[in-house]
C-alpha cells in the first residue's frame, strides 16, 4: 500500500512512542551479541535462555509507566513467552509498542577507509516490513555507524552512503506501516574532541534529512535515534556533562526539523548514571523545537538488569530494570536526581562497536 494509506497512523504512532516520559528499550542485540552478554553472568547463549531473559524483561509489572516502546530482534517477534503467550502480546498488557530492527548488518564500503562501512537489508525490505507489521510491529530500527579518525572519516562517500540508506529503509518501511527510527551513530572510538564531534554530526545529520526529503519520507511519522555530542573515548579532554549537554542540544537545533516528534538518544557505551545525567540536563535546557528528547537506551537500560538476574532471578533483575527505566523517565523531563535510583558507573564503552 502507498505511504499516503497509513500516514495518518504512522503520526499517531510515532507521538505515541514519543510521549513525555517516556523511552525505548532496546532489546534488538543479535544472537551472537546477547550472547556475549550471557555469557559475562555464565549463562549459555540457548534460545531457551533468550527466552527466558527477554521474557523477564517483558513481564516488568508496571514498566510501561516509563517505556513507550520497545526494539525487537527477528527472533524475539515472533517467539512465544515460557508460558506460551507471544512476547508481542506481553509487552502489549504493559502498554508498549512493539518495534523491530530491520537491517542485516554492516558491511565493508568498498571504496572507503578501512574502518568504513554501510548497512544491508533494503532488498525486499517493504515486503518483510508488511510480514512484521502484521505480527504486530509498529516502528523499526535501523542503524547506520560512523568513525572519526585522524586520516579523514568519516569520508564524503561514508556519509552519503549512510545517509542514503537511513533514507531509503525510512521510505520502505513507511510504506508498510512502520515507524522508522533513524539512526546514525558516531562512534565513540578515537581521541577526538567533542568540538569535532559535533562538527562531524551536524555534517552527518543534515545529510540524512536531505536524503528523506528527496525519497518522501513523512518526518512527522519518525523519530531520530542520534549519538550524544560527546568526545572521543581515548580524547585527553573530557568535557563535563553540562558541556555534552549543551554541545548535543546545540547539534540537534541545527539541523534536525521541527517537525519530528522525537529524538531518542542511544546511550552508546556510556555508563548508566552518565548516560541519565546527561539526558536530564538537556532537558534542563530550553530548546527552540518542541521534539520530545528522549531514550533509546540497550545496554544503559540493561547492565544491572542482566547482572542482578544471573540466568534465573526474576524478582532482582526486574526491580534493577524498572530503577533504570524511572531514572530514565525522570531524566527525560529534567526531573533526575543524580544518584537517587541504583545504577551503575561501569563505562559500558566497547571499541569498534558494530554488532
Amino acid at each position: 500500500m502507498a505511504l499516503s494509506y497509513y500516514a495518518e497512523e504512522l503520526k499517531k504512532t510515532a507521538s505515541a512512542i514519543a510521549q513525555p516520559g517516556k523511552g525505548i528499550l532496546a532489546v534488538d542485540e543479535s544472537t551472537k551479541t546477547v550472547g556475549k552478554r550471557l555469557a559475562s553472568i555464565g549463562v549459555e547463549n540457548s534460545e531457551e535462555n533468550r527466552k527466558a531473559y527477554r521474557g523477564m524483561l517483558f513481564t516488568t509489572e508496571g514498566l510501561g509507566n516509563f517505556i513507550s516502546g520497545a526494539i525487537l530482534f527477528e527472533e524475539t517477534l515472533f517467539q512465544n513467552h515460557p508460558d506460551g503467550e507471544p512476547m508481542v502480546k506481553k509487552l502489549e498488557k504493559l502498554g508498549i509498542i512493539p518495534g523491530i530492527k530491520v537491517d542485516k548488518g554492516l558491511r565493508p564500503l568498498a571504496g572507503g577507509h578501512d574502518v568504513e562501512t554501510f548497512c544491508s537489508g533494503l532488498d525486499g525490505l517493504v515486503e518483510r516490513a508488511a510480514d512484521y507489521y502484521e505480527q504486530g510491529a509498529r516502528f523499526a530500527k535501523w542503524r547506520a555507524v560512523l568513525q572519526i579518525t585522524d586520516d579523514g572519516c568519516p569520508s564524503k562517500l561514508s556519509i552519503r552512503e549512510n545517509a542514503w540508506g537511513l533514507a531509503r529503509y525510512a521510505r520502505s518501511v513507511q510504506e508498510s506501516g512502520l515507524v522508522p527510527i533513524i539512526e546514525p551513530e558516531i562512534l565513540m572510538d578515537g581521541s577526538h574532541s567533542i568540538e569535532k564531534t559535533a562538527a562531524v554530526q551536524e555534517e552527518v545529520i543534515k545529510e540524512v534529512y536531505l536524503a528523506c526529503q528527496v525519497n518522501g519520507v513523512l518526518l512527522e511519522g519518525t523519530l531520530l535515534k542520534p549519538s550524544m555530542t560527546v568526545q572521543g573515548a581515548d580524547s585527553s579532554t573530557k568535557a563535563d556533562p553540562q558541556q555534552v549537554a549543551e554541545m548535543t542540544i546545540r547539534t540537534m537545533e541545527r539541523c534536525v526539523p521541527a517537525s519530528v516528534p522525537g529524538i531518542t538518544f542511544l546511550s552508546g557505551g556510556l555508563s548508566e548514571e552518565a548516560a541519565s545525567v546527561y539526558l536530564n540536563l538537556m532537558n534542563k535546557i530550553d530548546r527552540k523545537a518542541k521534539w520530545n528528547v528522549s531514550f533509546s537506551y540497550g545496554r544503559a537500560l540493561q547492565h544491572s538488569c542482566l547482572k542482578a538476574w544471573k540466568g534465573s532471578n526474576t524478582a532482582d533483575g526486574q526491580k534493577a530494570l524498572i530503577a533504570r527505566a524511572q531514572a530514565n523517565s525522570e531524566a527525560s523531563k529534567g526531573l533526575y536526581v543524580a544518584g537517587s535510583q541504583p545504577s551503575s558507573d561501569e563505562q559500558l564503552f566497547v571499541a569498534g562497536y558494530k554488532y
